[in-house]
């Protein structure tokens, strides 16, 4: 028997079964079926933990008089929505007043923060000069002291200056805080030097390269810094009930406490007023978000 017909009567070859598509990390790492449902598992707990409650105070706010908002099993889908809730709190409170000076309040923070902490960031980040360390040391350090401790050499303070009752009052304690200046230091420390020394050598004094250079390189941590102070300000609630004592200069959270002291029975009420507090806050953040999500590698320059 010949070797052709030999290869001739062998029986094809079966062809390997085709698997499926196989699941990986972001660095090639296979992951198993188990691990990607725990972690959407706990994913899923985690976004009911924190988005829950809002979304059963935006379903309350959207309730009529006639419906039971303490229901079992409850509802979170209103029968009847309707916005007579919201009108009721204009109606009860100046909000929009209040929400004005916590927008006045909140803006004039994240310009402050964002200019005072990048260029402090920066100078303790890239210039040279003796006591540098010991000013990061001083801005760590800060971090540690509770709020409460100093509230009332703050008090003290803005009222030798004339502050007290002011909007400006309410602003200056925070208007830098030591939070943002080291999210800015660590932020340029993650630029490559060469850059700078080849715009030095081009003749860049150190403004143009801090504006043109770095400052463009940290949109991200800019980002995080504007939304953690617009947040810091308007939610603040201790300072501005100890500075503030003209109705007509009440910020929205002093408001919107008086509001549920009045109506503690009135929940959609309640709910209505926290949805206004809470909005703005959602809508910045949705704009400043593909910044913010920049993560780690905020210092680095594409090329």
């Amino acid at each position: 028997m010949s070797t052709v017909d030999t290869q001739a009567a062998k029986p094809p070859a079966t062809p390997a079964p085709a698997r499926g598509p196989r699941l990986t990390d972001e660095n090639g790492r296979r992951i198993r079926v188990w691990e990607l449902v725990l972690r959407y598992v706990l994913l899923l707990a985690v976004l009911a933990l924190t988005v829950g409650p809002f979304l059963w105070q935006l379903s309350t706010s959207l309730k009529g008089p006639t419906e039971d908002i303490f229901n079992s099993p409850p509802s979170f889908l209103p029968a009847h929505p309707t916005l007579h809730n919201y009108e009721r709190v204009a109606d009860t409170i100046p909000v929009w007043d209040y929400a004005l000076n916590s927008l006045k309040v909140a803006a004039a923070n994240v310009v402050t923060n964002c200019v005072g902490a990048a260029l402090a960031g920066y100078a303790l980040a890239r210039l040279r000069y003796r006591g540098r360390r010991a000013a990061t040391l001083v801005f760590v350090l800060a971090m540690l002291v509770p709020a409460e401790g100093i509230i009332i050499a703050q008090f003290t303070t803005m009222r030798e200056l004339g502050l007290n009752n002011t909007l400006v009052g309410v602003l200056l304690p925070g208007a830098v805080a030591s939070l943002n200046v080291l999210l800015m230091r660590n932020a340029f420390l993650n630029l490559p030097y060469e850059i700078e020394e080849a715009a030095y050598v081009d003749g860049a004094d150190v403004w143009q390269r801090f504006l043109r250079i770095a400052l463009p390189s940290v949109k991200g941590t800019l980002a995080v810094v504007a939304i953690f102070a617009f947040m810091g300000a308007w939610d603040d609630f201790l300072w501005p009930l100890i500075v503030l004592s003209d109705p007509s200069r009440f910020t929205l959270t002093i408001g919107l406490n008086y509001l549920h002291g009045t109506f503690a029975d009135d929940e959609r009420l309640v709910a209505a007023g926290t949805v206004i507090a809470v909005a703005p806050l959602i809508a910045l953040f949705a704009c400043l978000q593909r910044f913010f999500f920049r993560g780690v590698g905020e210092g680095a320059v594409k090329g």
